[in-house]
């Protein structure tokens, strides 16, 4: 655990300085925010803060209906009225941008990062003295800006390759299976070598396809334009030493293009849905297919677990919920673990009046060290918190969440920051993500794609 977090913490730091990041779960993106107003808080401020209400952007789509809760069992205990709006996936940039500009803007927001702090300074109050940040158990995770602190972290979160543990121990007692036990799954070569004896066996275990419908609809795409990308990108920041505090991150060789193609390749050739079609497939359809025990594996983050359980007709037991890490064929990967990080920072607009900002600030505290607001981060959004405030048997107990800091505190191997907090623009991203799709159908070189990565990255990075 302890060399976790110093490797997060390293990760974490060396971007902030960097000024660099963006999307989770859940995807997310960066923009020029709109120019900071001139004129003095707004008279529907002052009156939105007389009747205790907070208004807060949620970026993330999968737990608005927890929301809505919360902002029940908040009213009840304080009085105070929580307004939660949320952002379509893949537009909450745009539309913060477009929040932002109306007189009764979002008190409390989301940052994705130092990235997202050069694009809202203008907005983000300084949260050194607050009582949430004086609880953050690792403060170097903070988005700082010389003594300032202006996004506070609210969870940490991990992703990897989700498997059914039904499925490949029922794989795993075939006759000529090429493994006996997830065990012997530690490098790229053999996790094909299962996948595409699975395929060929797929009427006997019963699942339409090895892989999850690899969601590449518009919008949807994120676990492959940003997480699936993560990967190829940290090996070739840590084997060329990149500094992160340099300007040697604003372009990419993309030198490892060819891993990426290995996994992405082994997701769409054997999958639920034919490699064509995947234009019109969702997160939620992928993930209903794993629920509903069509697929055996799927790539997503912790955070996913409530969306399997809530899948009407679910199949998965909570003991048959596990991770892998993501294997692609760089050398020595055996020793690699799942993707751990943040990219979701709370920020708090210091646009609005001194009282609307205070309601955000003791809101959030609330939210994270009350009994009702602990309980609703561990049982309802299912965060693995990072305040001292959360004892031991507080904290989540959902199979994914567990998965987590099983790997965290797996000192055999080694984490893989987030370092897609570095990369360029949602439009670099989306046009990654479409580039991907063309691919998938057919009508676009793998070549062709590498290139655009790599001439994109440099294109966006420099704005």
């Amino acid at each position: 655990m302890k060399r976790f977090k110093k490797l997060l913490a390293l990760t974490l730091a060396t971007v902030m300085i960097a000024g660099v990041t963006t999307g989770c779960g859940t995807a997310s993106t960066t923009s020029s925010a709109p120019a900071a107003s001139t004129a003095p808080a707004a008279s529907t401020a002052s009156t939105a803060a007389a009747k205790g209400e907070i208004y807060y952007l949620n970026f993330k789509p999968e737990i608005a209906d927890v929301y809505k809760k919360i902002a029940d069992a908040y009213k009840a205990e304080t009085g105070n009225t929580l307004k939660v709006s949320t952002a379509a996936a893949g537009t909450y940039e745009q539309t913060l941008k477009s929040e932002m500009a109306k007189s009764d803007s979002p008190t409390l927001f989301q940052i994705n990062g130092p990235k997202g702090y050069a694009a809202w300074k203008d907005y983000c109050a300084d949260l050194k003295d607050t009582e949430l940040y004086k609880h953050l158990s690792d403060k170097t995770m903070a988005v700082t800006d010389g003594d300032g602190v202006y996004g506070i972290p609210y969870v940490v979160e991990g992703y990897g390759i989700i498997y059914n543990n039904a499925i490949m121990t029922k794989y795993f007692a075939l006759s000529g299976a090429k493994a006996k036990s997830m065990d012997e799954i530690n490098n790229f070569a053999k996790l094909k070598e299962v996948t595409e004896d699975m395929t060929a066996k797929k009427a006997q275990l019963g699942i339409k396809g090895v892989f999850s419908s690899t969601s590449l609809k518009p919008g949807e795409d994120w676990r492959w334009q940003t997480h699936l990308a993560n990967l190829p990108v940290y090996y070739e920041f840590k084997d060329n030493k990149i500094d992160l505090k340099s300007d040697a991150t604003k372009e990419i060789k993309f030198q490892n293009a060819d891993k990426f193609k290995n996994i992405f390749d082994l997701y769409i050739n054997n999958s639920v849905t034919a490699p064509k079609l995947l234009g019109s497939k969702s997160v939620d359809d992928s993930m209903a297919e794993f629920a509903l025990g069509q697929s055996a594996m799927v790539q997503n983050g912790n955070w996913a677990w409530g969306q399997i359980s809530g899948v009407d007709g679910n199949v998965v037991k909570e003991s048959d919920i596990k991770f892998l890490p993501i294997y692609t064929g760089m050398p020595g990967e055996e020793k690699q673990s799942i993707c751990v990080g943040t990219e979701n920072f709370f920020a708090v607009n210091k646009q609005a009046s001194p009282e609307k900002q205070k309601l955000a600030e003791d809101f959030i505290y609330w939210l994270y060290s009350s009994d009702k607001g602990k309980a609703f981060v561990t049982n309802d959004l299912k965060f693995i918190a990072p305040f001292d405030t959360f004892k031991d048997n507080e904290k989540p107990t959902d199979p994914l969440a567990k998965e987590v800091l099983r790997y965290m505190s797996d000192t055999q191997l080694t984490n893989v920051p987030w370092n897609f907090t570095a990369f360029p623009s949602q439009t670099f991203k989306d046009n990654f993500g479409a580039a991907l799709l063309q691919y998938a159908q057919g009508s676009k070189k793998w070549d062709d794609v590498t290139k655009l990565v790599i001439d994109q990255w440099k294109a966006e990075s420099g704005k």
